[in-house]
């Protein structure tokens, strides 16, 4: 019998997660399936239920839903207590576990592109269940983060979360002459929201006037397209950049674990990817 496994969000037509998956999947001969299971706010109960009754082995859940999961888990990882968020659910044996395997998923792809030294300042963009991930995962680095997001109330809530770690936490407002301030000493930007996403792509989540400097490592989570014009213009300024494939995938291989037990081929699910973008 297939086990079936999938993606609870809204909207998630543009998401690359059933390829990554389906190709992991195969790869090892394993009877599972991924599919997408579009789901806006007001239905998420109805879906949580569908899913338990139709047994899947898990589930990834992205935005808008990261934070309302964990009213559904029985179980939670210590990193969903402590960000608030999940982004994947395990069955057991009727139970639901949660885990947010963002934080794994994020500091493989800081990795692979090149990382930071230690005790760095970096800027956070975004309030929602990924930026609080990032937030979390860096200051347990022992880097200090500032998070900005138009929505003050929400950046204030996440810092005040998420405090108590090796590095500090701490909130700024959203406006030019302040971003200009944290960037000026700022060795990594994340882009934790959905500015630039496809089909939205003239879009970048910076004011105008802010200007990017040679040294700074700019990471963009949205991987669709590729590159971002976030992306382009930091290039153009001479920043070292990294898209979202890498957390995308990095992400997807520890869930991958979590639902199977098997190790996933990160390659293939990579190109898998590409293959998509």
């Amino acid at each position: 019998m297939t086990r079936l496994t999938g993606l609870i969000g809204y909207p998630v037509g543009h998401s690359l997660s059933p390829a990554m998956h389906n190709a992991a999947f195969s790869e090892l001969s394993l009877d599972y399936s991924y599919t997408l299971l579009p789901t806006p706010p007001d239905e998420l109960d109805a879906r949580v239920r569908d899913c338990i009754k139709q047994d899947f082995a898990g589930w990834n859940i992205t935005v808008p839903h990261k934070q309302a999961m964990l009213l559904y888990l029985d179980e939670m990882s210590d990193e969903v207590k402590a960000t608030g968020a999940c982004n994947t659910l395990r069955t057991d044996g009727g139970r639901l576990a949660g885990f947010n395997t963002d934080i794994a998923g994020f500091l493989r792809g800081l990795a692979e592109a090149g990382g930071i030294a230690d005790g760095s300042n970096a800027v956070v963009l975004g309030a929602g269940g990924s930026a609080r991930a990032v937030a979390w995962a860096l200051a347990g680095a022992g880097h200090n983060v500032t998070v900005m997001s138009r929505r003050a109330e929400q950046a204030n809530e996440v810092a005040a979360l998420l405090s108590g770690g090796d590095g500090a936490i701490t909130s700024a407002a959203f406006d030019t002459a302040t971003m200009r301030r944290q960037l000026q000493d700022a060795s990594l930007l994340v882009n934790c929201t959905p500015a630039g996403m496809s089909p939205n792509t003239d879009s970048t989540p910076l004011p105008e006037d802010v200007q990017l400097h040679p040294g700074l490592l700019v990471y963009d989570l949205v991987y669709k397209p590729r590159p971002t014009r976030l992306l382009t213009e930091a290039r153009a300024a001479g920043c070292r950049t990294q898209d979202g494939l890498a957390m995308l995938v990095g992400q997807g291989a520890e869930a991958f674990k979590l639902w199977t037990g098997m190790e996933p081929s990160i390659e293939t699910m990579r190109r898998a990817c590409e293959a998509g973008t």
